[in-house]
């Protein structure tokens, strides 16, 4: 039995003519009468009383109309189901991020992710300073990033974690006893910036206590940076999640008063993403605080 022979019939009771629903469903009125008259031998007993004004359902056409109702709802669902999963295959996720989000967080992620929605595929781009993913999501270029919050244009901002600023000093540093670093004593002190672009953060928390060391500007990793500081060559400051993994060599305490940046997902928004990034977005959400 097909779906639009049914279609058919409703939209003519609904409408009372053959001729209106002829109209709305584009057939002529003859191929509408044909296509009725096939579906009643089909059934099996006639479904419409065609009188002079008009066309309804008979009594047995009134008996089943409420199950015709419902397979055609079950058809539109199942129809929607198909474009659902349809439109996940070979769709491709966008997203830039910085160095030390790609490495610590989307690994985890994306194993996850291709877990739930193996047909999406993520591309990754790495950003080259603070600014650059905003100015890849503005132009379209990227449907997400990861990034430090930024006061840069129009988006929707999803907080993942407060990563901790820390003060990178060398080894044989004399801390007197504290357990913590005051931002003041970076005052005129040799000081290490990361790679030029990514000091946006830092800056912001110097300029906040007026302090002004010594900076030494950079074009180098993070690693290097703090090889720099293990050899004695200045101090620096960077935050958690870009420290992970490279204190061995060097003393590391939290700054004083407390410093941190925002770390999080920006896009353009979160109303309008389709269906994939949505999850990307909860799978995201699930998966960071575990790292």
């Amino acid at each position: 039995m097909e779906s639009k022979k049914l279609e058919a019939l409703l939209m003519a009771v609904d409408l009372g003519s053959f001729t209106k629903a002829a109209e709305v469903l584009g057939y002529t009125q003859s191929g509408l009468t044909h296509m009725m008259n096939s579906l009643e031998r089909e059934i099996g007993f006639p479904l419409l009383d065609r009188g002079r004004y008009g066309v309804r359902l008979t009594a047995e056409g009134e008996r089943i109309a409420p199950a015709i109702r419902t397979f055609l709802q079950a058809n539109a669902n199942l129809d929607n189901a198909v474009a659902e999963v349809f439109a996940f295959r070979n769709e491709t996720i966008r997203v830039a991020a910085f160095a030390s989000m790609a490495m610590h967080w989307l690994p985890a992620v994306i194993q996850q992710f291709r877990a739930e929605c193996p047909n999406v595929d993520v591309d990754i781009r790495m950003a080259d300073n603070v600014e650059a993913p905003y100015e890849l999501l503005s132009q379209g270029k990227m449907d997400i990033i990861f990034a430090s919050r930024q006061e840069m244009g129009q988006y929707d901002w999803i907080h993942l974690q407060d990563d901790v600023m820390y003060a990178v000093l060398p080894q044989d540093y004399d801390l007197g006893g504290r357990d913590s670093f005051p931002l003041s004593e970076f005052e005129g002190k040799e000081f290490i910036m990361p790679s030029q672009g990514f000091d946006k953060d830092i800056m912001r928390v110097l300029n906040r206590e007026g302090v002004r060391p010594d900076i030494r500007p950079t074009a180098v990793d993070d690693a290097t940076v703090v090889s720099m500081v293990e050899h004695g060559l200045g101090v620096s400051m960077m935050t958690a999640l870009t420290l992970r993994g490279r204190t061995e060599h060097v003393r590391v305490v939290p700054v004083a008063p407390f410093a941190s940046r925002e770390l999080g997902l920006a896009l353009r928004s979160v109303s309008d993403a389709p269906q994939s990034l949505r999850r990307f977005i909860a799978c995201v959400q699930r998966v960071v605080p575990e790292l």
